[in-house]
């Protein structure tokens, strides 16, 4: 089952690309592709999303924003992978997980910086995907495949409730105990990272231990919840939004308006050129 599980093979408004993937790649096999929605403006910029099994699919409005802006919107949807049981102890099966992931991500950067010509290349996800996303961006820093990567209510574990209010969960999922995956990625997560692109995080306001008070833009180089400290890298920019976080499907509204206003800007001063200006 390739990555386009659930969506029968597409999604109005996207196209599936196969990716090139061995055989033996894991639950996702050779018949993995991305959905891919091009931008009517011309222009060699893109934005990958991870999409994870137990996150919801990313919101209409964060495509339509970026694709106005010139950016075409790839989502990598890797709920396929922990979707069966693999034997083993819950450590080897988050070892092969985060290594299907890999995979699969490292064939998705291949055909978008190689086959459509992208040269400038963010990464972005909520949730599990955001955790993932993070590992693969410290995993690869020696190719730095990103050019920039934004975290949206990452799935670290250090705030339950997060949980229930960011990110809708299937029926009975909020009784589950996280999936090996998920386990193994928080944990080697907190060991500390050196992801060498910009990195922005954005998160509720409350259950941070951070100066600046509820609502701030910062740029501490470690995020603290006052259980567990991480580091993700250099250039760490921490966004505090009471509401209208990336993977919620909400209406427009105050909070929902401020987070594309502090994207824009975030991107503008980290992205040169045209780009830029397009942005701001």
């Amino acid at each position: 089952m390739g990555l386009v599980m659930e969506h029968s093979g597409t999604i109005e408004g996207y196209e599936a690309v196969p990716l090139a993937l061995p055989e033996d790649a894991g639950p996702l096999g050779s018949g993995a592709a991305v959905l891919r929605r091009r931008s009517g403006r011309p222009g060699r910029r893109a934005v990958v999303y991870v999409h994870c099994r137990g996150d919801s699919f990313v919101p209409e409005d964060l495509v339509a924003w970026y694709t106005d802006r010139g950016f075409h919107f790839y989502a990598a949807d890797l709920r396929a992978v922990g979707a069966d049981e693999r034997p083993g102890n819950d450590a080897t099966r988050a070892a092969q997980d985060l290594g299907d992931c890999f995979t699969c991500l490292d064939a998705a950067a291949a055909h978008v910086r190689g086959t459509d010509a992208i040269d400038t290349m963010i990464v972005s996800a909520h949730g599990t995907g955001a955790v993932v996303a993070a590992l693969w961006c410290h995993a690869r820093r020696g190719s730095k495949p990103a050019d920039a990567l934004i975290l949206a209510s990452p799935d670290w574990g250090t705030a339950p409730s997060w949980l229930g209010r960011v990110r809708p969960l299937d029926a009975g999922r909020s009784a589950r105990r996280p999936s090996p995956l998920l386990t193994g990625a928080r944990r080697r997560l907190r060991r500390g990272l050196d992801i060498p692109c910009p990195v922005l995080v954005m998160c509720p306001a409350t259950g941070w231990d951070a100066p600046g008070g509820a609502g701030g833009l910062l740029v501490p180089r470690a995020l603290s919840t006052g259980r567990v400290t991480m580091r993700l890298g250099e250039h760490v920019t921490w966004l505090k939004l009471h509401d209208g976080l990336p993977g919620q499907v909400l209406s427009v509204g105050p909070e929902r308006r401020r987070l594309f206003d502090e994207l824009g800007r975030w991107l503008g001063a980290y992205l040169s050129g045209q780009i830029r200006d397009q942005l701001l």
